[in-house]
Order: structure tokens, then sequence, then C-alpha cells
């Protein structure tokens, strides 16, 4: 099975940059997006042979994600569940026969941090949704995760400490999440690999001199490790700041 996530920065956007011509490149089993910044009936995909879901934000223009799967899911839901108000169209979960997939777009702590506090209550939440779930069945939780988890997942690490998406508090959620019994599935195949990244800077050269950060994840259940094949960055194809990640894997 081969799933894909990408945040594509506004898919009214992306559709213009080629988006459409890696959807049917890739030709992924389940396909997920991040920042889709658009309402319902803002626009219409033909994905012949897809099941579409969509979670869309209150705030116009803002945040959102989606879903395009081959396989109809045995159900749908969306957000982080009850006990949590999320108005951002942040999280879609489908449940199939042997796992969980779920799509994720994090909150960004913004760069003087205000929103800190509620990026991590939001962690908090998040980290108990999937822990609930995988009490039920393997989790494969993926999606813009807005954090450089180590050094080796970023260009310019000590600059860039204390910076949001690399302050000590977003990278500790990651590794107590890990510790709950996930892997971070690139990690774990490639735990040494460099200058792998999957976001840029708009700012110029900045992409083209491989000056990035690794902030786009499969996190996986550990009962799934062995069933892991590869996990890839495709840096190569642009339309928007991040680029796709693929999982392969034998579910």
């Amino acid at each position: 099975m081969k799933i894909v996530t990408w945040n594509v920065n506004g898919i009214r956007a992306c559709v213009k940059k080629g988006f459409l011509d890696f959807f049917h490149e890739i030709n992924a089993d389940i396909f997920c997006i991040q920042e889709s910044k658009l309402q319902e009936g803002q626009i219409s995909l033909e994905l012949d042979g897809y099941h579409q879901f969509w979670n869309y934000a209150e705030r116009k223009g803002y945040s959102g994600t989606a879903v395009f799967s081959k396989i109809k899911p045995l159900s749908v839901a969306y957000g982080l569940g009850d006990d949590f108000e999320e108005r951002e169209g942040r999280t879609i979960t489908l449940e199939f026969d042997t796992f969980y997939l779920v799509n994720v777009y994090t909150p960004n702590a913004k760069r003087d941090l205000s929103r800190l506090p509620y990026r991590l209550e939001w962690e908090k939440q998040l980290q108990s949704y999937l822990i609930s779930l995988q009490e039920k069945k393997p989790v494969i939780y993926c999606g813009d995760l807005n954090v450089a988890h180590q050094e080796i997942d970023l260009k310019n690490a000590k600059s860039n400490m204390g910076n949001s998406g690399f302050t000590l508090e977003e990278r500790g959620e990651m590794s107590t999440l890990l510790a709950a019994g996930f892997i971070d599935s690139f990690r774990y195949l490639y735990p040494e690999k460099t200058d792998v990244y999957t976001w840029w800077s708009y700012m110029a050269k900045v992409r083209e001199r491989n000056i990035g950060w690794r902030i786009d994840y499969f996190i996986l259940s550990e009962s799934l490790k062995d069933k892991l094949i590869d996990v890839e960055s495709h840096c190569h194809i642009m339309g928007s700041d991040h680029c796709p990640v693929s999982l392969t894997i034998n579910i």
C-alpha cells in the first residue's frame, strides 16, 4: 500500500502548479493533504476511483485537510474527539479493517510563540486520541506536524534553537508520543540520513540550496514497523513550499 501526505499550501493554487500531474503519477492508495485553504464548494476535483473526505476550517482561506482514498473506510471522524473543540479543520481519521489513518495539520506556534500554549494543549489532546485509537488497532498518523524533532531534521539547528517548530517543548511532545509506542518511520529506516527535508522557506534560493526542515511525517504504531517498506521525500515536486512524502507499507 502506498500513502502520500502533502501540505499543498492552498489546493487551488497547487492545482495550477501541477498537483494533478503528481497525484496521477504517484497513484497512491490514500492521498492526504493539509492546508487546503478553502471552503466547501470552492473546488471540484475529478479524482476517479477515489472517495473524498474534506475537513474545512470555519475561517475562510485558512488551514483545512482532506483525504482521498481508493479504499472505502469503515468510518470517518473529524477533529480530536468530543473533549476538544476544533474549528480549524485540522484532523481527519479514516478507519479501515486493519488500521486507522489519521491525517493532521498541526497548529503552528507562530514566530513570536504566542500560540505555543495552544499548540501544547493540542499535542496533549492528540496524544490521548492516538493512544485511544491504538488500543483498538494500529495507527498511521501523518501530515504537517510543524516540528523538526532532532537537530538532524533541519539544516541550521543551532541558529533555530527555540524558534517556532524547534522549541524544546514541541520537540519534547514528539519524544513523548514516540515513547508511547510509536515510531518516526523515516528515522526508523534512515536514522543517520542527513539533508532530507520537506519544507523550505520562500526566501531566495533557499530551496535551491536545500536549506530546509523535515516537518512532514509518517508516525506509525510500533507494531507496524516490520511491515514498513520505504518512506520517500519527493523533493523535486514543486507546487508548494512543502514537498510530498510517500509511505510504502505492507498492510
